[in-house]
């Protein structure tokens, strides 16, 4: 395989070439980032391999452009998509946590037993339309339930826009069913509670070649422990990557609004039509909202999950901002600046 060759293997396109001048590439040649650990990142190139020291805003997937001579990243190329969220454990803080970038498809796996959530799914989903990639539900386990179907009604009920497939991880099917999705030069990665088959799934994607660690789940709540602990991107040799990621237990939203108008499109509309500019949709009188869930043309328990994303966004989305704006102190020895 050429330079060339494996470079478009690793998803390099004419996206990421427009952004830099023939010399500078030249210069410092680009590489995918496949692992992102404390203190390093791991890249990988036409040509080498490398471990780099860490930098900040870097995630799984980037294309970064190396100083081969210094060993460290030179910049971080524009991303096509990215996934990001709320750092989980800080309380009111608002920090935003890189998840993954340069995605194309996105599957969303759940399982057919008491990890199947509709408003887990919907956050994904969310997160993914967001970014502008490809969002598929897979679900597993199919075979240790009665009605798989059911399961699959529910979640093809989420949006018209995002497909569901039923699958047995196990299976020489697997790979069959998501083939569609995993054309050459693609990037696809696998999102999920712990436990629901992404490693598994891995595994299956890369004929064994991976060999991501699996476990079992819990009988008393379906629930698995984490095997996988980061995130990492596997270039496979049929010609495509696939990343797989860590169980998120806690998954708040933040800066999202477009992908929650995306998901609830009838919501959003319909909300337009109400009286007053500023309605909670909650008892406010000429609420369209309301009007439609009393008519019967809205699941009153879908819009209540719309309200709760949307002022989840919203509250996460103005503390992260006023958290970056400066404070207007002047440093303590510092010299004045003249206003511009």
């Amino acid at each position: 395989m050429s330079n060339g060759d494996r470079l478009a293997a690793l998803g390099w396109r004419a996206f990421f070439a427009d952004q830099v001048d023939p010399e500078v590439l030249a210069a410092t040649p680009p590489a995918r980032v496949v692992r992102v650990d404390r203190t390093s990142v791991r890249v990988t190139g036409s040509d080498f391999d490398a471990a780099l020291p860490f930098g900040p805003d870097i995630a799984v997937g980037d294309w970064v452009l190396v100083d081969r001579g210094a060993g460290t990243v030179a910049c971080v190329l524009d991303r096509h998509t990215v996934i990001s969220r709320r750092a989980a454990g800080l309380d009111r803080q608002v920090v935003t946590q890189l998840i993954a970038a340069n995605i194309d498809t996105a599957f969303i796996v759940t399982s057919c037993n008491r990890d199947f959530n509709v408003a887990r799914l919907e956050r994904y989903l969310v997160l993914t339309m967001d970014a502008g990639m490809e969002a598929v539900i897979v679900l597993t386990k199919a075979d240790l339930c009665d009605d798989p179907e059911a399961y699959a009604r529910q979640a093809g009920a989420i949006s018209d826009r995002v497909p569901v497939v039923i699958l047995d991880a196990r299976d020489e099917g697997a790979m069959t069913t998501l083939a569609p999705w995993c054309g050459a030069a693609r990037t696809v990665a696998f999102l999920g509670s712990s436990g629901v088959g992404k490693s598994t799934l891995v595994n299956a994607l890369s004929g064994g070649l991976v060999g991501a660690e699996t476990g079992a789940i819990r009988e008393s709540d379906a629930r698995g422990r984490h095997t996988t602990t980061r995130r990492e991107l596997h270039p496979l040799p049929q010609g495509f990557s696939v990343l797989d990621t860590p169980g998120m237990r806690e998954l708040q939203l933040t800066d999202v609004a477009g992908g929650i108008d995306d998901l609830f499109p009838d919501l959003a509309e319909l909300a337009q039509a109400c009286r007053f500019s500023d309605c909670a949709h909650l008892a406010e009188p000429g609420c369209a909202l309301r009007a439609a869930v009393d008519a019967g043309e809205v699941d009153p328990d879908r819009l209540a999950r719309w309200q709760k994303l949307a002022a989840e966004d919203r509250g996460n989305t103005e503390r992260q901002t006023a958290r970056r704006k400066p404070s207007g102190r002047r440093p303590q020895g510092g010299p004045r600046r003249k206003g511009r």
